[in-house]
């Protein structure tokens, strides 16, 4: 008995200390860091691309199952008008010549168009291609 008193009194001081060091958690909205809403256009939209090469090689840039591969110099922005978006699951290729990998930033400038940036970066393979969902979202692969 007198050996679990002893013991007894270290371990309510322990959890007494334990438990002063702790932080209520405090639940928040997301109204000032919310991540941006996912890039996406309306199924059945028609598309406008834009596709910047802001590397310092020659890019490829192919739309699967519709254009033969295009190159575009470095600095060189290329529109592709009104590709549909009811075409099921569209995808943009893209590839360096040079075989470096490549970081792609999309955005949507306006309504109907996308926006592709290619960039030298990333690890390898790096990105390579921009696919558009049946349901409008765009994702980058």
């Amino acid at each position: 008995m007198s050996k679990l008193l002893p013991a007894t009194l270290v371990a309510i001081s322990l959890l007494l200390n334990c438990t002063q060091r702790l932080h209520p958690a405090i639940a928040a909205t997301c109204a000032s860091k919310c991540p941006p809403p996912p890039l996406a256009f309306v199924p059945g939209q028609r598309i406008n691309f834009q596709v910047v090469n802001a590397t310092a090689s020659i890019v490829l840039v192919e739309k699967v199952e519709g254009t033969s591969a295009i190159p575009i110099r470095p600095g060189q922005e290329v529109r592709f008008q009104r590709w549909t978006g009811t075409e099921p699951n569209m995808s943009v290729v893209f590839w360096d010549a040079t075989a470096l990998p490549l970081l792609t930033r999309v955005s949507k400038p306006n309504d109907d168009t996308l926006r592709i940036e290619l960039r030298p970066g990333g690890r390898p393979p790096g990105d390579r291609t921009i696919y558009i969902l049946n349901d409008g979202r765009v994702t980058v692969f």
